[in-house]
């Protein structure tokens, strides 16, 4: 028998395609998306951003386990972010979500950047006082007490060799300049073997006072330094020699003398032949009858005059040790008086004279007496100097 019947079916679900708007796009995508529209790679970034090439990558690809310091991705993600113009707390909050990171505290064991190995056993109870103290700095400090002390003793040593003195053996005996003794003289002899203790006499003052007397507490000897002079006596040689000192005679015409002098005018006075200072050497004075240029330099080389001395012109030259010499352009023109008497001229005319010697002596023995009717310009000068006296 067939037995006809039908079966009740699930109701069809539709499907829905997905298209481009239902696809999922995922930070990294977009972050990629953005990167490839600024037309940068991964090395340009690391470059303007100056964040490590392995760290863009690793927030495309929402990957936290590649970060040294966990405590940096927040700032990497959104300086990235910042970089590609989105919003960067979106973007911060995003990659926490895809990455399933969380941000922790700055003092907690995740933010450290050391990794997990094993746990370590806790170290045994130690003495508070000592819990700080490094093996490393008891030996250094034990070295440096070793080094401190081993300098001292070694200063010390050196210290104790120099101080040290030594006695060295003579092989002669010091002999005894004199064996003097002290109490020599400061007893007196006794008498006899029976004298009584009554007539015993004790050393004088003056012997006990010059047995404990230093030497150098002495009272010196002076010497006056014009002793010699002093002990002079006048009375005994010379013109006052005698038995009785000076001569009552003698004493008698010096004082009249002396009255007589003094009671003299002073022109009446006698004038003795005596002379006492040497008399001035005879003065050089250049003349100058006509222009012409001259130089005047002393022995050792410095200028004392240099001119031109036009006519009438006249320079008395100094009095020195060395006599100074002349340098003229015109020698022509340079003529020198002497205590009045003219000489010269210096050389011919329209010639230089170099190196003459201005001392008088030298240019009488050079020179003759000037031709006062050979030189017009020269007698004009001398004319007027014999009329300017008389006036």
């Amino acid at each position: 028998m067939i037995v006809k019947g039908f079966r009740r079916l699930s109701p069809h679900k539709p499907v829905e395609s997905s298209g481009f708007d239902g696809f999922e796009l995922r930070l990294g995508d977009l972050m990629r998306g953005e990167r490839a529209t600024m037309g940068k790679s991964l090395l340009d970034v690391q470059r303007e951003l100056k964040i490590k090439a392995a760290y863009i990558a690793a927030i495309e690809n929402a990957d936290p386990s590649a970060f040294d310091t966990p405590g940096f991705i927040a700032g990497y993600v959104r300086s990235y972010a910042r970089y590609l113009h989105m919003d960067p707390d979106w973007a911060f909050d995003t990659f926490c979500r895809e990455s399933g990171f969380a941000t922790a505290h700055g003092m907690s064991a995740e933010a450290s950047a050391a990794k997990r190995g094993k746990p370590v056993a806790p170290p045994l109870a130690r003495d508070p006082i000592f819990a700080r103290v490094e093996a490393g700095a008891v030996g250094s400090m034990l070295v440096l007490a070793l080094l401190i002390g081993g300098l001292g003793y070694g200063g010390y040593s050196v210290l104790q060799e120099v101080q040290k003195v030594q006695f060295a053996p003579v092989e002669q005996t010091p002999l005894v300049v004199s064996d003097l003794d002290p109490l020599a003289g400061a007893t007196a002899p006794s008498t006899g073997e029976n004298d009584d203790i009554a007539d015993l006499t004790g050393p004088s003052a003056e012997a006990l006072d010059r047995l404990y007397r230093p030497q150098a507490l002495d009272v010196p000897v002076l010497v006056a330094r014009d002793a010699p002079i002093s002990m002079l006596n006048p009375g005994t040689f010379g013109a006052y020699s005698g038995s009785g000192g000076v001569d009552p005679a003698l004493a008698q015409a010096v004082e009249d003398a002396v009255v007589e002098a003094a009671e003299l005018p002073a022109d009446d006075l006698p004038v003795s032949g005596v002379q006492v200072s040497e008399d001035p050497l005879p003065g050089v004075q250049m003349v100058a009858v006509r222009p012409a240029w001259v130089r005047v330099q002393a022995a050792d080389g410095t200028t004392i005059f240099e001119s031109t001395m036009n006519k009438g012109d006249t320079f008395e030259l100094p009095v020195t040790e060395e006599p100074a010499t002349l340098r003229v352009g015109e020698s022509g023109a340079i003529y020198f008086a002497i205590n009045g008497t003219h000489y010269g001229p210096a050389g011919p005319r329209g010639q230089v004279t170099s190196n003459l010697a201005l001392d008088a002596e030298s240019l009488t023995e050079s020179y003759a007496v000037a031709d006062v009717a050979a030189d017009t310009d020269l007698a004009q000068i001398v004319r007027v100097a014999e009329v300017e006296p008389s006036e």
